[in-house]
């Protein structure tokens, strides 16, 4: 091992090769020697397919459902990995009093119809499984669905008492799911948090006898009001639930909380897929929001649980094949943040045109790279975004985003590849196949709404490794140091359809200030420490404790310190690196304003780094720096 000095500062690095990491009990740094984020053999990419919600509602029968499955088989979606066909809102009749089973809706679904009214969806979901496909339901976390608070004027709406109305999850948590898995053979499980957000004891509906009072534990413009514990709680029941009645693992539960209760820190360790912000409609400004909401995420998605920021509209509103740059650019887009591709299209119409989009197969495989990194933005502005992916084979995936309704020229850089400048740089354009070589920079010039989407290939910048920031699949922010989370200003907000211009606007989300982040602090401005700026890192509080899944690399080198951008000049941190739970090398402690240590680590055999920054104090952290944070052959 070695030991090396930063800017001429003669910074030692204490360096332990086989003290143990073991800190006291209770200790959320303490170094565990294990991956805690959530993975699943049914998730290692995320999943894909067709749900019923964007082009249906809550107007759903067996007709569609069936006939939006033949349509994936029979255009060739289904053999390009559009597999899940998922039952939204509108499925089920009633909950049977006398027993607690929930009865689906067999006038809508005749299959589902037996001889003593129980309802069955095993016929429906073996015909799925026989053509080769896998099948989705949708329940809540609460007593009552979405459709009953929020869309009561839908069809489908559950009918009969108050106890059989309530078809959430709540108070049956373990017997819908033995239900929907064991015995009707579901697949995958939405399951929204609409019944613990909106109907308190002041609700008319409440008031009147429509509904029992659930008290919200979920305000989504009140961090205050939000009982994060409770929420993840019950969440977390609903996973021991599925691993209970699908011993396999062959399952997928998806959250849909929306972005609120924090979930951003937890969602990852929970579920398979976890929703970022409201709902999307199919509006640019709507696409924008969701997408900006999910950008900033890349260290909280890894194979196995993966950012959702909602379900496709290609083929719709502002994405119809009347904006067909429009339409590339969200589906471009989902892909390079390896978004879950869940058409929401009535596939039963769908053109040649559409299903060229929808089964671009080297878009898809960006989306289903086994190395499950999410794009890092390496450009961001009000106009323009720049996203790059690291791909399993070594290449780069390039996006250069247009956000705006008219053209513009767009610089891509060598640097923002993460390629050496005086070295040529090929790109292929996924979209056309056109080849372009450049050195440097070369200039774009798109049009509205474009996203340019390119495979690239050169010299990398690190010869014998990759930054962390190049490899965000195998970094879990197992604490990220946050004790209030913070308004995100970062994220464009849009009318919400249902709400149009009513009231003050849709408020900053508590989504996704104050995380870890990629090649930035956790407040989205440059990595810098002692004035000493760094392009690639990992920023983050402090008080945090980093996951690193380590692929056969000997050596971790960083150059770490409190970053520039913190508030608290009197603070002290120390950086600890440990391999598989031993503690292998600790920094001095560290002030702001102090130059950069350099650490160089012996992590050869090592399965799994964990990077810790205890900070002296209390309350909330500022942010420290990972400068140059990579593993190295």
């Amino acid at each position: 091992m070695k030991r090396r000095s930063c800017m001429g500062a003669a910074l030692a690095v204490v360096l332990l090769a086989s003290a143990s990491g073991v800190a006291a009990a209770g200790d959320p740094l303490a170094a565990t020697g294990r991956w805690s984020a959530y993975e699943r053999a049914a998730a290692k990419t995320p999943p894909m397919g067709w749900n019923s919600w964007n082009a249906f509602t809550s107007d759903l029968d067996e007709d569609k459902v069936m006939g939006s499955a033949q349509a994936l088989v029979d255009t060739g979606l289904a053999a390009k990995g559009y597999r899940y066909v998922n039952l939204d809102d509108g499925w089920w009749l009633k909950r049977r009093e006398s027993d607690g089973r929930m009865i689906a809706r067999a006038a809508r679904f005749p299959s589902a119809a037996t001889p003593d009214g129980s309802a069955s969806f095993r016929p429906l979901t073996d015909r799925l499984h026989g053509m080769g496909l896998k099948a989705g339901i949708y329940s809540d976390i609460g007593r009552n669905s979405c459709g009953q608070v929020f869309t009561s004027t839908f069809p489908n709406q559950p009918e009969g008492s108050v106890a059989e109305r309530e078809v959430g999850l709540h108070g049956h948590v373990d017997q819908d799911i033995a239900l929907y898995f064991a015995e009707w053979g579901f697949d995958l499980i939405k399951v929204d948090g609409c019944g613990v957000r909106g109907l308190p004891a002041s609700d008319k509906r409440v008031q009147a006898g429509e509904y029992r009072a659930f008290e919200p534990i979920i305000d989504i413009d009140s961090l205050g009001r939000t009982d994060i514990v409770k929420v993840r709680d019950l969440y977390e029941e609903v996973g021991r639930a599925l691993d209970k009645h699908n011993p396999d693992g062959d399952f997928v539960f998806s959250l849909c909380l929306w972005g609120s209760a924090d979930v951003r820190s937890w969602g990852k360790d929970v579920g398979a897929m976890s929703r970022t912000s409201e709902d999307i409609s199919p509006t640019w400004g709507r696409m924008l929001h969701n997408l900006d909401s999910v950008s900033r995420r890349s260290l909280y998605a890894h194979p196995g649980t993966w950012n959702d920021p909602d379900m496709l509209f290609v083929g719709k509103g502002d994405f119809d094949l009347s904006h067909p740059e429009a339409a590339r650019s969200h589906f471009a887009l989902w892909a390079m943040v390896n978004a879950p591709l869940l058409i929401g299209y009535d596939l039963r119409q769908a053109t040649p045109a559409l299903l060229e989009i929808l089964g671009a197969r080297d878009v898809i495989a960006l989306n289903q790279d086994p190395a499950g990194n999410q794009a890092v933005l390496a450009y961001d502005s009000d106009d323009v975004s720049i996203f790059v992916k690291t791909l399993a084979s070594g290449d780069k995936a390039a996006a250069i985003f247009n956000r705006t309704s008219g053209p513009l020229e767009v610089v891509l850089t060598a640097e923002q590849l993460k390629f050496l400048a005086k070295t040529d740089i090929d790109l292929t354009n996924l979209w056309t196949g056109e080849a372009i070589r450049f050195q440097g920079e070369r200039k774009f010039k798109l049009e509205p709404r474009q996203t340019l989407l390119f495979r690239a290939k050169g010299t990398r910048r690190l010869a014998d490794g990759l930054f962390l920031s190049e490899q965000p699949g195998a970094v879990n922010p197992a604490v990220d140091g946050v004790v209030t989370p913070i308004a995100d200003p970062m994220i464009h907000r849009a009318p919400l359809p249902w709400r149009n211009t009513r009231g003050f606007g849709e408020r900053p989300r508590y989504g996704g200030w104050g995380g870890a982040q990629a090649d930035r602090t956790p407040f989205d401005q440059e990595l810098a420490i002692a004035g000493r700026a760094f392009d690639t890192g990992v920023g983050v509080l402090g008080n945090s404790r980093l996951e690193v899944r380590n692929a056969g690399f000997r050596r971790f080198t960083a150059s770490v310190g409190v970053d520039d951008s913190a508030a608290d000049k009197t603070r002290v941190v120390t950086f600890q690196v440990y391999g598989d739970g031993k503690l292998l090398a600790r920094s001095k402690p560290a002030k702001w304003g102090q130059a950069p240590q350099d650490l160089d680590v012996d992590v050869s055999g090592v399965k799994l780094i964990e990077l810790v920054a205890r900070t002296s104090g209390q309350g909330t952290a500022d942010p420290v720096t990972w400068g140059d944070a990579a593993l190295r052959r």
